[in-house]
């Protein structure tokens, strides 16, 4: 389904019923990396995967900056009037949760998976990955990756919601990120899965959804 909000198409997928639960993916990818998880959540709740600005079918622009994501999802909620709501955002999407929570958007649980604050949390070989592949490519979605975000962890301290930071143990991030990310939250937990990559735990959520369902509680 598509919907016009800030002057966009966002795309998404809706399923299940129950509570909102918004599905926010991560950098080049669309709604179809949830696809499993998102059916394992629809016999509890109301899922929507939504394809952000630049990704999937959803519109593209010149503006790919992260704050103009969050504002996206905010007009989103406003357009189908789903506050409150209970966000799970991977990557790219994490760092969109903690915009939404930051501007204050009726949030009831806060999943992180795979967050970064700054992209000095990529581990020096990863970073080194992505200014080779965007010298080839000049993709203005790695160019994003290596400029953006840049939130200090003080910033986040306000954020009184319950939070889950989960991250695999190979993560492209350095370990400390989520460990000191998870302990500036007032309430947050963390959660790191042993033999898992970035994203592995993500496509292939066997170990994801139970966790995650214990949570949105």
């Amino acid at each position: 389904m598509k919907i016009t909000v800030n002057g966009i198409e966002l795309n998404y997928v809706q399923s299940g019923s129950g509570p909102v639960v918004l599905l926010l993916h991560g950098n080049g990818e669309d709604h179809q990396v949830f696809e499993k998880l998102q059916a394992k959540l629809a016999d509890t709740y109301t899922v929507y995967a939504i394809d952000s600005r630049n990704h999937g079918e959803s519109t593209q622009t010149t503006d790919y900056s992260y704050e103009t994501m969050a504002q996206d999802i905010v007009a989103f909620v406003a357009e189908l009037k789903l506050h409150p709501i209970r966000i799970i955002g991977f990557s790219d999407g994490a760092i969109i949760g903690i915009k939404l929570a930051l501007l204050g958007i009726p949030m009831e649980r806060l999943a992180l998976l795979g967050v970064n604050l700054s992209p000095a949390a990529f581990k020096k070989a990863e970073y080194m990955l992505l200014e080779l592949e965007y010298q080839q490519t000049k993709s203005p979605l790695i160019k994003l990756m290596l400029d953006q975000p840049q939130i200090r962890l003080e910033e986040v301290t306000i954020i009184n919601i319950p939070t889950l930071v989960i991250a695999g143990e190979n993560d492209v991030f350095r370990p400390e990120t989520f460990s000191e990310l998870a302990k500036a939250l007032p309430q947050a937990e963390l959660l790191v899965f042993e033999n898992e990559t970035h994203d592995s735990y993500v496509v292939n959520p066997n170990k994801l959804v139970d966790s995650l369902k214990l949570f949105l509680k």
